[in-house]
């Protein structure tokens, strides 16, 4: 496959974002070569086949999800205590809503992930490896709780988002921002 680097990222974004307007079935190659504005046949270059491009999308989707190392930084300089896991979820909360097309590709991945159990299988490893490395991270940096914390976190967060993101006007009546802080309230009580 060729290999330059920085058209494969490009044409993976523009996998991201056509996976988040028209869902996974109007995930085609010719729509990917559309989006990225690249010749016709571009994609089908650089990716051997449709389930390649859809696991390479789910690679890149995690990418452009993770957090800035100089946010981080700037955030973990901080005392490790309970209002810097505020700090850190409202963070995230911030990313996923400003990569909302990142976040609804990656729902849509999981979607398709029921139909395509080599989807499912590679997704699945990435997000438990993600989730490991988030338990990881909350464990070795001393912040306050611990496994079972961020996993009460990592599914209140994620059904907050999914609501979000995918049908807002549920929340019409709640502030989100009031909603993220009442999820690491619970998870961490005072």
């Amino acid at each position: 496959m060729v290999r330059n680097e920085a058209r494969r990222t490009a044409l993976a974004d523009a996998a991201i974002e056509v996976l988040a307007r028209d869902g996974a079935r109007g995930l085609t190659f010719r729509a990917v070569d559309t989006e990225a504005g690249v010749p016709p046949g571009t994609a089908s270059n650089y990716f051997a086949g449709r389930d390649e491009l859809l696991h390479q999308a789910g690679l890149h989707i995690h990418v452009r999800l993770t957090p800035d190392e100089t946010v981080l930084a700037g955030l973990m300089a901080a005392p490790r205590d309970r209002a810097l896991v505020f700090r850190l979820m409202h963070d995230l909360r911030d990313r996923m809503l400003a990569d909302r097309a990142g976040y609804l590709a990656l729902l849509e991945l999981r979607l398709e992930a029921t139909r395509r159990p080599a989807l499912r299988e590679a997704l699945t490893e990435t997000l438990r490896d993600n989730l490991a490395a988030n338990v990881g991270f909350h464990v070795d940096a001393g912040l306050p709780g611990g496994a079972d914390t961020v996993l009460l976190l990592y599914f209140a967060m994620t059904g907050l988002l999914v609501e979000h993101l995918t049908t807002p006007d549920v929340l019409a009546e709640h502030d989100v921002t009031a909603l993220v802080d009442l999820i690491v309230a619970s998870a961490l009580p005072e």
